[in-house]
């Protein structure tokens, strides 16, 4: 008896040592999962929209334009990015950018993070655990994500749009925009046009993730995955 008692202390440990030991490792998992979404859908938006800031930058100076839209719109548009060229230098087309950046990289990181997220949270709801979502739920998922990216960085994009039509002597700086805007027009206003803007964001964000998501389950299902 006096053996048992001493060995049954021994046996328990050895029982529960396996069961503890994956907790840590799934926690470190999920938040690696996290880290992954947020870091590809930064870089994702950041690459994107370095690539277009050329044609971004064009089409704010056409709608600053109070002359109309041109007939020959593409040609007008190409003349114009060759004229800042010339007279101004090749990065200048890039002017802006930086603030730009403020805004798309969080933008995209929490908008994919939140993706990955509202997924899950979908899938347990509808009971597709590790499963493809339907039609419905995959909207759904899209149009939360962009909704909630939308919410946490509209007022960068009230900032850069702020930027991008006024003298460079009015505002040093993103945090000259902020501070001038709090104090001068209120809080509220880095949140002014937010109703229209989540309108837009809506269908939007819904049909993109939708799209994406469809065309990679008709890809994975081609591939035998």
């Amino acid at each position: 008896m006096g053996n048992g008692v001493r060995e049954g202390p021994v046996e328990f440990q050895r029982d529960v040592e396996p069961v503890t030991a994956r907790i840590p490792a799934e926690d470190n998992q999920e938040k690696k999962k996290v880290l992954n979404s947020l870091m590809s859908g930064a870089l994702a938006g950041a690459v994107a929209k370095t690539a277009v800031a050329p044609l971004d930058r064009t089409k704010i100076m056409f709608q600053g334009d109070s002359s109309g839209l041109c007939p020959q719109l593409f040609l007008e548009a190409y003349r114009l990015i060759y004229h800042t060229y010339l007279n101004e230098g090749f990065w200048s087309l890039w002017r802006g950018n930086s603030a730009t950046m403020v805004r798309v990289i969080p933008y995209a990181a929490i908008q994919f993070c939140a993706h990955e997220e509202y997924k899950q949270i979908l899938g347990n709801y509808y009971g597709f655990q590790g499963k493809a979502l339907t039609p419905f739920p995959r909207f759904i998922a899209g149009s939360l994500a962009g909704t909630t990216a939308a919410m946490l960085t509209y007022p960068l994009d009230m900032v850069r749009a702020r930027m991008a039509v006024t003298p460079k002597e009015m505002y040093s700086s993103i945090v000259h925009v902020f501070i001038r805007i709090s104090r001068e027009e209120g809080l509220k206003t880095l949140y002014r046009g937010f109703t229209p803007t989540i309108l837009g964001v809506i269908p939007y964000a819904g049909l993109s993730f939708f799209t994406y998501e469809t065309l990679k389950k008709v890809h994975a299902g081609k591939a035998g995955k």
